[in-house]
């Protein structure tokens, strides 16, 4: 899912733990052609209540299956429809659900509905609900939920950052957004089962962008009389785990939702530990049941003679990039020789080999390896010394001496930076004699920065896919009226280049067109792509089956299964 996320390479692997399978890199683009059969707040403590005293006796009765542990941290939000990181997305996809969604494998699978159609126009899908659909209070989950969740999604009183990035293909969605419609045109109850929603265009990838958290389904009851941060009192949702303990600052408990509508869940419990630690420490003294394996602890548990060894376990890339971003309309960075000059003075090779253990690959463009629609043939700003400093003499601030003050913001509270950050900004200073200063705020604060497009230079950062289509990447972090550009980065010709591969019904020529556009946006500068990342170590515990390692923040907790 989507997400700006943090990139402390030696601490926070884990975060971004991937796993592909030999048929990724040929997911389908045109997921219209998927099946379209049924596929089988201070520091006080906070106790859900979402739940009937009865129904929280019966789970009790049912407490087998084991206890899933692991580190985490406390997240911004837990309100599907304002989630906009990977903290929060971990935990609000087992919790809530919508009409669709991706399963391990990426593809695409029905949820709550059980089945959809697409008529000959390829702007009108029709959903059906499942019968057995509830919500975790036992109420049934009918089309009305969805309109109405949809609408709350999408309303002023919400503000949900994200809501046109996701929803905004949908017919009226900006009319209700900028308050001139009292609802979304384009969405139609049918029935108690049935909803249509109606796009303003064929666009390929609309489905897949349905499984985000934008959409899901919520119970409006719950909602509208809990306020602001009704999910810290009664996170009530159709997911396959019931938020029942969430103690601000130490832990998060998920119990199975025995009602839930895909199907039994073996897993009784998963514990999220927030209070910090080391996990390696903790994943040693049995504490938590998975841990990733940052710089330190690497070469001894790749040792075959090691016995944490065995629990060892190795993910290729996941989908995701970390990057410096430059707000283009801020000087200096308004001027484009300035920008590539930064670009061609860091020499990446060096840090991912000497400093990061290979444990990530350097990036020069935007999509990763292996990702659905990558073509090749995109030319980056690779490390090039001389040419960074005939493009800084180039540049309109070659003077020093009245250069613009230049802040980079980090997230953080630790005074420290990431290693690849420390050497980068050195690099700038050699290579270029420019010196900038570092102002570090809290996670939340960081994401709400972006959002008012406030930073100058923002790094510590990165997207992960949300789905698996370049225009997860391509148009949603640089169109210039997306909310995701938070660099304010505006160029016609990209524009428009991204606007026809949104409804381009053709694969080959989809494909062509984002390599332009991605080729544009490469060489405007508009970011310092860093990292893809590389090969990633896990340690995972025996007694924990079927974990599976995405590229991408999906729903896995339901498949688990605890030996003890």
């Amino acid at each position: 899912m989507k997400k700006i996320f943090i990139t402390l390479i030696s601490l926070a692997i884990l975060m971004t733990l991937g796993c592909s399978n030999d048929n990724q890199s040929n997911v389908n683009l045109n997921v219209n052609d998927s099946n379209k059969e049924e596929q089988s707040t201070d520091s006080k403590s906070m106790q859900s209540t979402g739940n009937s005293e009865k129904s929280e006796i019966e789970s009790a009765s049912k407490n087998e299956g084991g206890t899933f542990r692991r580190l985490w941290s406390d997240p911004p939000t837990l309100d599907p429809h304002l989630t906009k990181d990977t903290t929060s997305a971990g935990i609000v996809v087992e919790i809530f659900s919508g009409l669709v969604g991706l399963d391990t494998d990426l593809g695409l699978v029905n949820d709550l509905a059980e089945s959809w159609d697409l008529d000959s126009t390829g702007t009108i899908y029709t959903f059906k609900i499942r019968g057995n659909a509830k919500f975790h209070n036992g109420k049934k989950v009918t089309a009305e939920d969805v309109r109405w969740s949809f609408e709350r999604s999408a309303s002023k009183e919400t503000a949900s950052p994200v809501a046109e990035t996701y929803l905004g293909d949908i017919v009226g969605l900006k009319d209700y957004m900028d308050g001139n419609a009292d609802s979304i045109k384009g969405i139609k109850v049918i029935d108690e089962e049935t909803i249509q929603i109606t796009i303003d265009a064929p666009k390929p990838y609309f489905l897949a962008k349905l499984s985000y958290p934008t959409s899901y389904v919520l119970d409006r009851d719950v909602v509208t009389s809990g306020g602001r941060n009704w999910w810290m009192e009664n996170a009530v949702g159709t997911g396959p785990f019931k938020l029942s303990e969430y103690k601000i600052g130490e832990r998060i408990v998920l119990t199975r939702n025995d009602e839930y509508h895909l199907g039994p869940i073996d897993v009784y419990k998963v514990e999220m530990y927030l209070g910090g630690g080391q996990s390696m420490a903790m994943y040693e003294n049995d504490e938590i049941d998975i841990t990733g394996v940052g710089l330190f602890d690497l070469e001894r548990v790749l040792d075959p003679n090691e016995p944490l060894n065995k629990d060892l376990v190795i993910a290729p890339p996941g989908f995701s990039i970390s990057y410096i971003g430059f707000n283009t309309t801020m000087p200096p960075f308004d001027d484009l020789k300035f920008r590539q000059a930064l670009n061609h003075a860091i020499d990446k090779k060096m840090i991912a080999k000497d400093v990061l253990s290979d444990l990530v690959v350097p990036a020069y463009r935007i999509l990763p390896p292996g990702f659905p629609g990558r073509s090749e043939g995109v030319d980056g700003l690779e490390y090039d010394e001389n040419l960074a400093k005939k493009l800084f003499e180039e540049s309109k601030y070659s003077d020093l001496s009245s250069m613009p003050r230049i802040t980079v913001t980090v997230p953080g509270t630790g005074g420290t930076l990431g290693l690849d950050l420390e050497v980068i900004l050195e690099m700038w200073k050699q290579t270029l004699g420019i010196e900038v200063e570092i102002q570090q705020v809290e996670w939340a604060t960081f994401l709400e920065e972006l959002d008012r497009e406030a930073l100058q230079v923002y790094a510590g950062l990165g997207w992960e896919a949300d789905y698996p289509d370049p225009q997860d990447f391509l148009d949603i972090l640089f169109h210039s009226e997306s909310s995701q550009n938070h660099g304010q980065h505006s160029n016609i010709q990209l524009d428009n280049i991204l606007e026809k591969a949104r409804i381009e019904q053709d694969v080959s020529k989809r494909i062509a067109l984002y390599r332009d556009a991605e080729q544009i946006i490469v060489d405007q500068a508009y970011w310092v792509p860093l990292w893809f990342t590389g090969e990633q170590y896990a340690l995972v515990k025996p007694r924990v089956i079927g974990y599976e390692l995405t590229p991408m923040t999906v729903p896995k907790l339901s498949k688990l299964k605890i030996s003890d």
